[in-house]
C-alpha cells in the first residue's frame, strides 16, 4: 500500500484540474466487490473526496445484469452520476434518452487525452464521442502461474510455446499432486474465456468475425472456431471438481494457495495476489497464453449520465479528470491488478506483469477488443450461453456447439 499512499499523494498536491466546485453529491453505481475491487474503489474513493465531491455508492455485485439495473434506475426516476459499464448499447441506448455525456473535453483539459493509447481511445470512444472515463488496461486471457508450484511439479511456463506443449506437461502436473488449471465455471466466466481463447487460436481475422459489429455466419463453423471450442473441452475436462459456479476470485485463490498452478482469465487476477501479499516474479508469473495469435483487452470504463444540473456537470467532470490523473490512476492500477490507462506514469513503478502488459499492447497487430465494446449485446451473450451449455454438457460435442452458434446468429442477427 506505500505505493498507494505515495502516488495519491503527489496526485493530490500536483492537483488534476483547473476547476473547483462546491462540495457537491455524486451517486455511483458500480459492480466492484473483490477484495483488490473494493480496495481499488478506495483509491479513488478517497482521492475524489478530497476534492470536495461525496461519493455515494450503489453496488450490483458482478454479473447480475447491471446494465439492465442501471437503465432501470434511470427509467425509475433514480438515475446516478456515475456508472460503471463497458456496453456500447448501454450507451446508445442512454443517448437515445437524451442522456448522454461526451468527456472529451474534460479530459482534453487536464491533459489526459493526449496521454491515452490507441487501444485505450478507442474503448472508450462510440459513435465519435468519448462517453467512458478509462480507469484500467486488462488482457482478458493472461495465464497466471505459482512459481512454488511450478518448481515443485518441475515445470517452465515460460518455456511453453504453444498450447499443446503447455497440455503436454497437465499429466505431469497431477502427477505432481496439483490441479493443472484452475477455472471457474460460471457462465460468464466461460465466456470471458472462450472469447480469450479465440483471440488466442484463431487471431484477428476470425475473431473480428465472430465478435465484431457485423458477424460473418461463415466464420462459426471455421476451423479456428471449431478448434476453440476442443480447447474449451480439455479445459473443461482438466478442471477440479469444486470448479462448478466458483467465483473467479476464489478461482485464483486456489492459485494463490498453491492447490491449483494457474489460471487463465483476465489479468484482474493480479490484485487478488497483491491483497495476498504476493509479488510478481518472487512469488507469482505472468504470460500471455502460449503461441498466442492476438490477446483480447478489455479497458474498465464509468460512463458519466448527461441531463444533469450545472452543479452535478462540473462535478462529473472533476470526478473524471480526478479517477484519470496519472498518480491516482497509477495507484487504481497498483491495487487492482491492472495497467495504468496512461503513457506518462513512470514504467520504472510497474511490476513485471505490468510491463508484459504495455509490451503486448504494443503490438496492434495483435491485440482485438472486448467483445462488449464490439458486438451486439444479445450475440455476446448468446455465445456466452452456447459455450455455457457446452461446457456443461459432456456430451455435447463441438458440431453440436457450431450448430447451436448457427441457430443463435439466424434469430438475432440475420
Amino acid at each position: 500500500m506505500k505505493y498507494v499512499t505515495n502516488y495519491l499523494s503527489a496526485a493530490l498536491m500536483l492537483g488534476v484540474s483547473t476547476m473547483a466546485v462546491e462540495a457537491e453529491d455524486l451517486v455511483v453505481f458500480q459492480q466492484w466487490s473483490s477484495p483488490a475491487e473494493v480496495a481499488a474503489l478506495k483509491v479513488l474513493h478517497e482521492a475524489v473526496s478530497d476534492k470536495g465531491i461525496n461519493w455515494i455508492d450503489i453496488t450490483i455485485p458482478h454479473d447480475t445484469g447491471s446494465s439492465v439495473s442501471l437503465l432501470n434506475l434511470v427509467i425509475g426516476g433514480q438515475p446516478p452520476n456515475i456508472f460503471s459499464e463497458n456496453n456500447t448499447g448501454v450507451y446508445r441506448d442512454l443517448t437515445g434518452m437524451g442522456l448522454g455525456r461526451d468527456l472529451r473535453d474534460a479530459f482534453a483539459e487536464s491533459g489526459a487525452l493526449e496521454h491515452f493509447s490507441d487501444a485505450v481511445t478507442k474503448a472508450i470512444t462510440i459513435d465519435g464521442e468519448i462517453r467512458k472515463m478509462p480507469l484500467g488496461v486488462h488482457i482478458d486471457g493472461m495465464l497466471y502461474y505459482n512459481q512454488e508450484v511450478a518448481a515443485a511439479a518441475d515445470i517452465d511456463p515460460n518455456s511453453w510455446s504453444s498450447l499443446e506443449e503447455m497440455y503436454a506437461d497437465f499429466e505431469k502436473i497431477r502427477a505432481a499432486g496439483y490441479t493443472p488449471l484452475a477455472v471457474g465455471a460460471q457462465k460468464w466466466q466461460v465466456g470471458y474465456l472462450m472469447h480469450a481463447m479465440m483471440a488466442t487460436v484463431a487471431g484477428p481475422e476470425i475473431y473480428n468475425k465472430v465478435y465484431g459489429g457485423e458477424p460473418d455466419p461463415a466464420a462459426l463453423a471455421s476451423a479456428e472456431v471449431r478448434s476453440v471450442f476442443e480447447w474449451l473441452r480439455k479445459f473443461q475436462q482438466a478442471a477440479d471438481e469444486g470448479s462448478v459456479n466458483r467465483d473467479w476470485n476464489m478461482t485464483t485463490n486456489e492459485v494463490i494457495s498453491g492447490k491449483a498452478l494457474m489460471q487463465i482469465h483476465g489479468d484482474w487476477m493480479k490484485g487478488e495476489w497483491r491483497a495476498a501479499g504476493k509479488e510478481a516474479g518472487t512469488d507469482f508469473g505472468c504470460i500471455p497464453v502460449p503461441g498466442y495469435k492476438a490477446v483480447a483487452v478489455t479497458v474498465d470504463g464509468w460512463g458519466a449520465l448527461g441531463g444533469q444540473s450545472p452543479e452535478k456537470d462540473a462535478a462529473q467532470i472533476l470526478f473524471a479528470q480526478t479517477v484519470t490523473d496519472a498518480a491516482v490512476n497509477a495507484a487504481f492500477a497498483n491495487v487492482k491488478g491492472a495497467t495504468p490507462v496512461r503513457d506518462d506514469v513512470p514504467v520504472d513503478g510497474l511490476d513485471a506483469c505490468s510491463k508484459r502488459v504495455i509490451a503486448l499492447l504494443g503490438d496492434n497487430d495483435r491485440q482485438v477488443n472486448n467483445p462488449s465494446v464490439t458486438v451486439d449485446s444479445d450475440w455476446s451473450n448468446a455465445i456466452w450461453e452456447v459455450a455455457f451449455n457446452y461446457w456443461s454438457d459432456p456430451a455435447m460435442s463441438v458440431d453440436d456447439a457450431v450448430a447451436a452458434l448457427e441457430a443463435q446468429y439466424d434469430v438475432i442477427l440475420n
